[in-house]
């Protein structure tokens, strides 16, 4: 019986790593097959971060650029309303006097503008 157990420890020496059909694959330890899948998940995540990066910075300058044309709106509403007032205070000037006729001609006068531009714009 320890003949047998030679010739199969012989045996296995001489065809270790030899299996049917071809060589086998060198057998990795647990923490070389750790190592390789910790750094395949760390490439992941590398890429992960990298694709959210770029997002954030993406809607960074979104938002910077959201911001400059709402200052600009805000500065041109300014202007209009300070225009718009000016106007106002005019028409009360206008309506505050007492000549009717000046009165009608500024209404007519008004109406027809308003009209101009609707047909215009239309």
């Amino acid at each position: 019986m320890n003949s047998r157990r030679d010739f199969r420890s012989h045996r296995a020496a001489l065809f270790d790593g030899i299996e049917e059909g071809g060589i086998r694959a060198p057998a990795y330890s647990s923490r070389e097959i750790h190592e390789h899948e910790n750094d395949q998940a760390m490439d992941s995540l590398h890429d992960r971060v990298s694709v959210l990066k770029r997002l954030t910075g993406d809607i960074h300058e979104e938002v910077e650029n959201h911001n400059q044309m709402l200052d600009r709106m805000g500065n041109d509403m300014d202007a209009s309303r300070g225009f718009l007032s000016g106007t106002v205070d005019k028409f009360k000037m206008v309506f505050e006097t007492k000549s009717s006729r000046r009165m009608a001609t500024m209404v007519a006068s008004f109406i027809a503008v308003f009209l101009l531009v609707y047909y215009l714009t239309k």
